[in-house]
């Protein structure tokens, strides 16, 4: 998947090969630095954080939110191949686009914020 550093720049991630949705590839260490980025990093690596992609419904209404069933499809309104916004505990890290992997609906990262 697109490798992004916590403290990099925000330049567009390349595109994953086929096949490699899902999962995060972890930088390489090959300078001395990036072993400093990495060892600083480690001991939070693990701690849980929310990740959400946030997709605006305008015009959703209580009474929209009342009628959802499972199987129900809300009509978003959203552009096809404009990019939503990506969350991690609140605060805009990048924009995701869906993409259709297998029979699941994956989150591709297209830009970091």
């Amino acid at each position: 998947m697109a490798e992004a550093s916590l403290a990099g720049t925000a330049e567009k991630p390349s595109r994953p090969a086929a096949g490699q949705a899902g999962t995060v590839a972890p930088n390489p260490v090959g300078t001395a630095s990036e072993a400093e980025e990495e060892a600083r990093w480690r001991p939070v690596l693990g701690l849980p954080c929310d990740l959400a992609v946030d997709l605006p419904l305008p015009g959703f209404t209580i009474a929209d939110l009342l009628k959802l069933r499972t199987g129900s499809v809300i009509n978003a309104h959203w552009r096809l191949g404009r990019d939503v916004p990506l969350r991690l505990n609140g605060k805009l890290i990048g924009w995701s686009e869906f993409e259709v992997v297998g029979n699941s609906l994956a989150v591709r990262l297209t830009e970091l914020a």
